[in-house]
């Protein structure tokens, strides 16, 4: 971004603030901040200067995550609730049909020890776990990055290989096809199983489609929620001999019946 850019957007930038502080000086003179709205700062999609997000309409991003500047996320992606991807001073990419789990970070290089500037790649069908810090490396498809793992500048984990919950990936680690590493500096642990390997594919899958639910709930307006919790309460299951001294059938509303793959004490409908 040029100096006229950076000028349009700090004159744009000024110009906000000044409407909330005419807001703030109206209160005062009212007598007191009797009415206040805070503005939040958050912002799920957020550019930094002229480096804007791109996330395909298909992909789901919770509404606490925070995607930042130089960021893509492909078809049928989702970066679930607390996520934080950073592409500030480098770019994150994020293939198709991948999961970036609650309270994970995602975060790039500028500068290390190896003098390396280093974007994040990650791949399609990848599985990132809960908490887990991916910092300027590389994850390519179908591979797993488990719960609270860390992958520092420089590591690449190649096709379906995976990193165990907790470990520490140290920098410019290569972790072989089908391998499992895990502990304190990550070390090899052993080759992963046939089952394991169909089950990294069937785990993105899985995410891919319980994203879809999430991103229906979270576009739902405020009215229709509100008529959702007046029919749930309407028609709550009590207990059945309860309802029999009434002389109650309660019947649940096709509309609010969920999903079977959403209730797991349901089993699947035969075809």
């Amino acid at each position: 971004m040029g100096t006229l850019g950076k000028a349009i957007y700090t004159v744009g930038f000024w110009i906000r603030e000044t409407g909330q502080a005419v807001d703030r000086l109206g209160c005062r003179l009212q007598g007191s901040y009797y009415f206040q709205e805070q503005l939040s700062r958050h912002r799920t999609l957020m550019n930094v200067f002229d480096k804007a997000p791109s996330v395909d309409p298909d992909a789901f991003v919770a509404p606490s995550a925070s995607v930042i500047g130089d960021v893509q996320v492909g078809k049928a992606s989702s970066i679930w609730y607390g996520c934080v991807l950073r592409g500030d001073v480098n770019s994150i990419s994020v293939g198709s049909g991948t999961n970036i789990q609650d309270n994970a970070l995602v975060h790039v290089a500028k500068s290390n020890l190896s003098g390396k500037v280093l974007p994040t790649i990650i791949g399609n069908n990848v599985t990132i776990g809960h908490s887990a810090v991916i910092h300027g490396c590389t994850v390519e498809d179908e591979a797993f990055v488990g719960m609270g793992a860390t992958l520092l500048d420089g590591v690449v984990v190649e096709k379906n290989a995976m990193v165990a919950a907790g470990a520490l990936v140290r920098q410019n680690t290569r972790i072989p096809f089908g391998e499992v590493w895990a502990g304190n500096p990550a070390k090899f642990l052993r080759k992963l199983t046939e089952e394991e390997i169909k089950f990294i594919s069937q785990s993105a899958t899985n995410y891919s489609n319980l994203a879809q639910v999430h991103a229906a709930e979270n576009a739902k307006t405020f009215d229709e929620i509100e008529l959702e919790k007046l029919l749930r309460k309407k028609f709550a299951r009590r207990d059945e001999e309860y309802d029999s001294m009434l002389g109650v059938v309660r019947e649940v509303p096709p509309s609010l019946v969920l999903p079977d793959n959403i209730l797991p004490d349901k089993s699947p409908k035969a075809a």
